[in-house]
């Protein structure tokens, strides 16, 4: 087995608490040196719970341990300055998503290190383990050639991700409609827990449709606050040639005169008198197997076993052992398409997206 990779990560807020968790989860693959803290107090706070060093900045980090890669989790802001002060630096990034915060910065971190071959971006949703079934569904060809993606669940730049992984797009233009709508909503839950509060509040659902070309399209529906507002179903529908998949059925043409029904399903460890230990096993499709956490034994939940996946895979890609996670090109992709999403929901107008300078450069590899 090769020698854990070397870490650091820049930030400490309540998502890069999730990479330094986990990194510290996979000793065999992962080893953490230390992160990049301005403030005084909550440097010794790392220093306490995680038992690395602290930096005052990026370079010093870099230039005192040289990891293998830095996890960049900052704020949209930031995040663009970090990444290039890594990149100077000499060392390889992951950063979190989006990349840069509008357009301008987008094109112009682009400018700066798209041409470097050195930065990964986190966008962990096509890592959750249903995605991931689903798109080995997809490589497989069983409902033949996808043409419909719906998304109802997340946002942004990760509900593109979702369609374009799904649809295989690549960087071509895009056209895009849109319009939001308010409703009354309760809202149970937030990140702070329990709200105990039944009354109904003012909620937007903002709804979108995007043209991909060659007849393939997308359909955003998204409601305030879908992480932890469980009154409001996730639904994805996958369309292709030959059938669909609609969240964990699907339905195909499985020979001439012969239309089937199947359903994806979750080995779950734990119920009843399973004393394995609570855990996700794997994800089956008519007797076999199409995905199995790699993580199995660690209890974690999807979203922990996305981003580990892309903390193994950053991992891989930097010893030269495994493809991209998720090349700045593509993310820098995903979040054109969602700003354009945003400007036609806002302004009612049509909106098309340009082929971009990542896109030239990454022609010849789209993604999918």
């Amino acid at each position: 087995m090769a020698e854990p990779s070397t870490v650091g990560v820049v930030g400490t807020g309540w998502r890069a608490q999730f990479f330094l968790r986990l990194a510290a989860l996979l000793p065999e693959q992962l080893t953490l040196v230390g992160a990049t803290v301005r403030r005084p107090e909550v440097a010794e706070q790392v220093v306490d719970r995680w038992g690395i060093p602290t930096y005052s900045s990026p370079t010093e980090l870099v230039r005192r341990q040289r990891p293998d890669f830095v996890v960049s989790s900052v704020p949209w802001s930031a995040n663009p300055g970090v990444v290039v002060e890594l990149v100077e630096a000499g060392t390889r990034v992951l950063c979190e998503t989006p990349p840069a915060p509008d357009l301008a910065a987008l094109r112009s971190l682009w400018a700066a290190v798209g041409h470097r071959d050195a930065v990964q971006v986190a966008e962990q949703y096509l890592e959750l383990p249903g995605h991931a079934a689903r798109r080995e569904l997809l490589r497989r060809g069983l409902i033949g050639d996808v043409s419909s993606v719906q998304v109802s669940s997340t946002h942004g730049y990760h509900a593109v991700s979702i369609m374009r992984g799904f649809l295989g797009a690549g960087f071509e233009s895009a056209a895009v409609s849109g319009v939001r709508f308010t409703g009354p909503l309760v809202d149970p839950r937030t990140r702070d827990g329990w709200t105990d509060d039944a009354s109904a509040k003012p909620a937007g659902t903002d709804l979108a449709t995007l043209d991909f070309g060659d007849g393939r399209s997308g359909l955003y529906d998204f409601t305030d606050n879908p992480w932890h507002n469980q009154l409001r179903l996730r639904r994805i529908l996958v369309r292709g040639s030959h059938g669909e998949i609609s969240n964990d059925d699907v339905v195909r043409l499985a020979a001439p005169r012969t239309i089937v029904r199947s359903t994806l399903v979750r080995s779950q460890l734990g119920y009843d008198l399973d004393l394995d230990g609570y855990d996700t096993e794997h994800i089956a499709f008519d007797g076999a197997v199409v995905y199995r956490n790699p993580f199995l034994g660690l209890r974690l939940m999807d979203e922990e076993i996305a981003i580990a996946s892309m903390l193994t895979g950053m991992a891989a890609w930097t010893r030269g052992d495994g493809p991209a996670p998720y090349p700045l090109a593509q993310a820098c992709q995903d979040h054109l398409v969602s700003l354009a999403v945003d400007e036609a929901i806002s302004t009612g107008r049509l909106v098309r997206t340009s082929v971009e300078p990542w896109g030239v450069a990454a022609a010849t590899a789209p993604f999918g």
